[in-house]
């Protein structure tokens, strides 16, 4: 009977007090309530991305922007529209929604509220190999998708390897540690690089601040399916990850295959920040904002956390991309200067406040 009621208490912390080391849930809402804030939310979504299409350096007329779509006629207004501004806000709502989703998912898999591709040195070992593939390989016009995928993967492993080290095995001390360990020999790695070769410099340096400009359709087309996998993966995640937000031993308790949880979860993270390094850059804190933001507002629930979060982080890079081209119009600052500025403060304040409870 004490094993039954232990369970039926982790059972009821998950939803109505502080699981898992992250930020205490919410109060159990109501099916009709989420869905019609996930609905909301997707509205949202849609204005932010209208939004996107119609500010820049000139600014663009809806009626503009809804004839080039539908009656092409090959003047320079139906030109941007179509070649520049549609794929730049179709590549930041997907990539704000990859970056989200795989903060989540990191911190529900690692219990880590302070667990996101960038601060775990996902994203800057995605990028390294990426820079490192177009030095060796100077006949590549762009940097490689393929070393992308292989530099997150890279760090994933060896961020959990040394996070592992000593008598306590990893905790989330020592793996934020490792990953800010890595991504500091990376970044001058990454240097070093550039300073040998001014060529690859020229090439990527807008794309290693992390941006979403200059970028076709074509681009994000071939990384569209990487992307769609990844998010499809997460979402199938949900229910285990809330499980696994129980600790490993309740949730092998109630029949949950946590090694292949594990696995799959890494090769969702893997997709997702491969994916979305490869066409944007290294943009940092988004999977770390927006996780949070999401969490506050519909708890801990991960089959209804995913799904927000993704929309949250799509409505958050579009605007940081608006942001940062009006800001010093007609020039534009890169999306990742903006989430940076947003997200470093909030960092900060998520650190104190692990450190006082």
């Amino acid at each position: 009977m004490r094993i039954y009621s232990n369970l039926s208490q982790r059972l009821y912390h998950v939803f109505s007090s502080k699981s898992a080391g992250l930020d205490p849930p919410q109060s159990r809402r109501s099916q009709s309530i989420l869905w019609i804030g996930l609905a909301v939310s997707l509205l949202l979504l849609f204005l932010c991305l209208i939004t996107s299409i119609t500010l820049g350096a000139a600014d663009i007329q809806l009626s503009t922007i809804a004839s080039a779509l539908t009656a092409f006629d090959g003047s320079a207004e139906h030109l941007i529209i179509r070649t520049v501004r549609v794929p730049r806000s179709l590549i930041a709502l997907s990539v704000g929604a990859c970056l989200a989703v795989a903060g989540a998912v990191m911190q529900g898999l690692t219990r880590n509220a302070l667990a996101a591709p960038d601060i775990l040195g996902i994203n800057s070992c995605a990028a390294f190999a990426m820079l490192a593939s177009l030095f060796f390989l100077k006949d590549t016009a762009d940097p490689s998708t393929g070393a992308a995928f292989v530099g997150a993967g890279l760090s994933a492993v060896v961020v959990y390897f040394l996070s592992s080290l000593g008598r306590q095995g990893m905790t989330p001390l020592k793996l934020v540690l490792a990953g800010s360990a890595l991504s500091y020999l990376l970044f001058s790695l990454t240097t070093a690089l550039l300073i040998v070769s001014q060529a690859a410099l020229d090439k990527i340096r807008f794309w290693l601040a992390g941006s979403v400009a200059g970028r076709d359709l074509n681009l994000w087309l071939h990384v569209l399916p990487y992307m769609t996998v990844g998010l499809l993966l997460a979402l199938a995640l949900g229910k285990s990850l809330t499980m696994l937000a129980l600790g490993e031993d309740v949730a092998k308790g109630l029949g949950l295959k946590t090694g292949w949880i594990k696995a799959i979860a890494a090769v969702a993270v893997v997709l997702l920040a491969g994916s979305a390094v490869a066409i944007a850059g290294p943009i940092g804190f988004v999977g770390l904002i927006v996780p949070h933001i999401a969490r506050f507002l519909v708890g801990t629930d991960y089959r209804w956390l995913l799904p927000y979060t993704a929309v949250f982080g799509a409505i958050l890079m579009l605007l940081a991309d608006v942001g940062g081209r009006l800001l010093l119009r007609p020039q534009e600052l890169p999306v990742g200067v903006i989430t940076a500025l947003l997200g470093a403060p909030f960092f900060i304040y998520l650190a104190q406040r692990k450190q006082h409870l």
